[in-house]
């Protein structure tokens, strides 16, 4: 593995595990949550630079990248890839993992977002996460299908984890 996709639902684990794989891999990890947001929470001024930023990662021969973000880029990412790890669990969990990592960072910048972006309790993102299975789920699924021509490795519990962990 060289070339690695982490996606999934917010709060399922996408930048723990790529900083586990980082760890073990010795890949540079990229965080497009890292790449994409502006101090305050603002989005990106530049869709197109941030676009082309994430194309020159995927060009590169190593990586791990994290995020989902399913406009844009997601065609460069599947077809460059060779492991793409899809997180596939339980709303429940995503969303009360989120609000764990809230209360844990309320306030503060965590390592995988970038400067300016503290912890916030945002219910819109806690509707993205009730929302994901219905709303994105479906895109993320058909873009896999459609750009990655192996199998994904579907991650749907603690288990799952630490098999494919172990296997790294």
């Amino acid at each position: 593995m060289q070339r690695i996709v982490i996606i999934g639902c917010s709060g399922s684990g996408k930048s723990t595990l790529a900083r586990a794989l980082g760890e073990r891999t010795g890949l540079p990890v990229f965080h497009l949550d890292q790449l994409y947001w502006q101090p305050g929470w603002k989005p990106h001024p530049d869709e197109a630079a941030f676009q082309a930023q994430v194309r020159g990662i995927t060009a590169s021969e190593r990586w791990i990248i994290d995020g989902g973000f399913t406009s844009g880029s997601m065609r460069e990412r599947m077809s460059r890839a060779d492991c793409v790890v899809q997180f596939d669990l339980p709303t429940a969990l995503c969303l009360f993992r989120a609000v764990k990592r809230w209360w844990t960072y309320r306030g503060e910048v965590r390592p995988d977002l970038a400067p300016g972006c503290p912890e916030t309790f945002d219910l819109e993102f806690y509707r993205y996460i009730l929302t994901y299975r219905r709303v994105k789920l479906p895109k993320v699924e058909a873009a896999i299908a459609r750009d990655f021509p192996g199998q994904p490795v579907r991650i749907r519990s603690k288990t799952d984890l630490a098999q494919f962990l172990a296997a790294v």
